[in-house]
């Protein structure tokens, strides 16, 4: 698409967030239009006071009033111009009243468009966090949290600005030029041609600083944005980096995205200061040259005192909205750059369902039929099939990188197979809408997620209206009653962001009572019992197989782990290797076959023997 035809394309599309505040912008232009031809009639009075007090001082009472014609009249039938030189405060109180008129108008210009464009970047806001929500989680695997965070926020402030600013001053300027040169050349147009030599110039010089200064722009806001990426990255990381000592090597990297955004913002300063010095350059070599040319012409007589000071005032009055231009087209560049940014999330399209597709009951058999899935051409799943019965509990072993997590993703719809079938009761998932499948879907990661609020907050978030004999139930069933009694405010206690204040057992014994305060029809435990000792994870598996005899439905399991004690209870264990599944049976028929399972079987058990014979050594 040819970029004139983008621009109107983002231009009638974004009109759609003005809805409901475009009479607040015309009430704002409305406001600056009277504004402006007070600004205007200033000058006249002014001009005429003077006028009159040159008359009356060489003797000429039968001078013609020099006033807008209204007012003209009005002193005409009082006296003329003598009237004017020995009533002058008169002419004071007009001008008051005409300055506080001014000032009422220039208040609510401000009032509404302040008001309109902080309602247009509500729903920006509004629009751009409820399709980040609707986004599927391949988008948000692949986007950096920090560029969508500035998108959000710095993008869609500048584009408010922009509003509630500069739009209203193109009005203001189209008004102001028109004005100035009516009234200009009704008074002399030999020197309001003269007035107007430089202004193409500055007008060139306008359009060049915004071509210029656009690409400058984008560049720096993407240099912002990838150094927001980066901050919040290692905010969220900082334990890794004080871990490791890297605290230098990620300061150095801070460093050079700082020199980055530094220097695209000096060069951006630099052209500003070109464009600003260069335009006041002009704009007073004008003002110079109509002075100069207006005593001129006074001198002999074409004009009066009082005419070159009108000259001087509107050659300000059209100068200053000429030298603006190059400030209010700049930030048309800001406000276009941002604004492509911001419809680059909402153009992005949302996760989509399948056609008629609907609810089904799924405490019933899964069956994975021949599946197969391919990330960004990588093989992950080659034909993999298995059965899990109806409220049993399926174990996965699997090096990293084998497909464990990528299966469980696929159960919940996050990715869609590239051959075979899923099933649910010999119903293809893909006929099951989203967002019930994944409402009856429990899924603990291995590095779970915790707000920074209450302990409370968080295991009751999956259930708002959770009553504290059901959180306590949960936190039995996962053994965290026992950490959580030892704080001070117990349940009250405020964990930090990302759960900084617990340790890696406490969350993810948190994450897991999370998700069992609500009935669930299929349970992921993705390596989500790694980080607790062997004790806590045995009580847990006990508890959670004792779910029914408490009145609760068993939901079907996939217990993901590289802990043979982890696996060895359940019904069925699945080996993955290379994206296959070859090896399937109990633990018992497992240990009996040679494969990856009986070896790992053998170096757990070996390493758990010696550390107890050590144990006893030291004892």
């Amino acid at each position: 698409m040819p970029s004139s035809s983008r621009e109107r394309s983002l231009l009638v599309r974004f009109l759609a967030f003005m809805k409901g505040s475009l009479l607040r912008y015309i009430g704002s232009v409305v406001s600056v239009v009277i504004t402006v031809f007070v600004g205007f009639i200033t000058p006249l009075l002014l001009a005429g006071t003077v006028d009159a007090l040159t008359a009356v001082m060489n003797g000429a009472p039968d001078t013609p009033v020099n006033l807008p014609r209204p007012l003209a009249g009005w002193f005409e039938a009082q006296g003329g111009v003598s009237y004017m030189a020995t009533h002058l405060g008169i002419l004071a109180g007009i001008l008051i009243c005409v300055n506080l008129l001014g000032g009422l108008f220039q208040y609510l210009r401000g009032k509404w468009s302040a008001e309109a464009s902080e309602t247009i970047a509500e729903r920006m806001r509004n629009a751009l966090y409820a399709h980040l929500m609707a986004m599927d989680f391949e988008y948000h695997a692949k986007a950096e949290t920090g560029d969508l965070i500035q998108r959000c926020t710095l993008d869609v402030d500048t584009v408010r600005r922009f509003l509630a600013s500069q739009v209203i001053e193109v009005f203001r300027t189209v008004i102001m030029i028109v004005l100035a040169l009516t009234l200009m050349i009704r008074i002399h147009v030999k020197l309001t041609l003269l007035s107007l030599v430089l202004i193409p110039p500055l007008f060139g010089l306008a359009i060049w600083f915004f071509h210029w200064v656009q690409k400058l722009f984008k560049e720096a806001d993407e240099a912002d944005g990838k150094l927001s990426a980066m901050l919040q990255e290692s905010m969220t990381g900082v334990r890794v980096v004080r871990a490791f000592a890297r605290q230098q090597y990620e300061t150095m990297r801070f460093q050079e995205r700082i020199d980055d955004v530094h220097d695209k913002s000096v060069l951006i300063s630099r052209v500003m200061a070109v464009y600003w010095s260069g335009s006041d350059m002009l704009s007073m070599l004008q003002v110079g040259m109509t002075l100069s040319f207006g005593i001129w012409f006074a001198l002999r007589g074409e004009i009066t005192t009082g005419d070159v000071l009108v000259f001087v005032s509107y050659i300000h009055m059209l100068i200053w909205p000429i030298r603006q231009l190059g400030r209010i087209l700049s930030d048309l560049g800001k406000c276009k750059v941002s604004l492509r940014r911001v419809y680059d999330i909402l153009d992005a399209p949302p996760e989509a369902d399948t056609p008629g597709a609907g609810e089904a009951p799924l405490d019933r058999d899964i069956v994975f039929d021949h599946v197969r899935f391919r990330y960004e051409d990588r093989p992950v799943l080659r034909d993999v099939s298995f059965t899990a019965k109806a409220g049993s509990t399926v174990a996965i072993l699997g090096a990293t990188g084998s497909g464990k997590s990528t299966m469980m993703h696929l159960l919940q719809r996050l990715y869609a197979p590239d051959g075979g079938a899923i099933t649910i009761g010999g119903r293809d998932i893909s006929t099951i809408a989203k967002p019930y499948l994944r409402s009856r879907v429990g899924y603990v990661m291995q590095e779970p997620f915790l707000y920074s609020r209450s302990i409370r907050d968080n295991i009751a978030i999956a259930k708002t209206d959770a009553t504290q004999a059901e959180i306590d139930q949960v936190a039995r069933i996962t053994s965290s009653d026992g950490f959580i009694a030892e704080f001070e405010k117990g349940y009250d206690t405020m964990v930090g962001e990302r759960g900084v204040t617990l340790s890696g057992g406490q969350k993810q014994r948190i994450a897991i009572a999370r998700t069992l305060i609500r009935e669930n029809d299929i349970l992921i435990l993705d390596d989500s019992l790694s980080a607790v000792d062997t004790e806590t994870d045995r009580a847990i598996r006990r508890e959670l197989s004792r779910m029914r005899q408490r009145g609760r439905k068993t939901p079907t399991t996939f217990i993901i782990s590289h802990r043979v004690t982890t696996l060895a209870d359940a019904d069925q264990i699945l080996v993955l290797e290379n994206g296959s599944i070859t090896q399937s049976g109990t633990h018992a028929e497992l240990i009996g076959r040679e494969g990856l399972y009986r070896r790992v079987y053998g170096i757990q058990t070996a390493l758990e023997d010696e550390l107890e014979r050590q144990l006893a050594v030291d004892a």
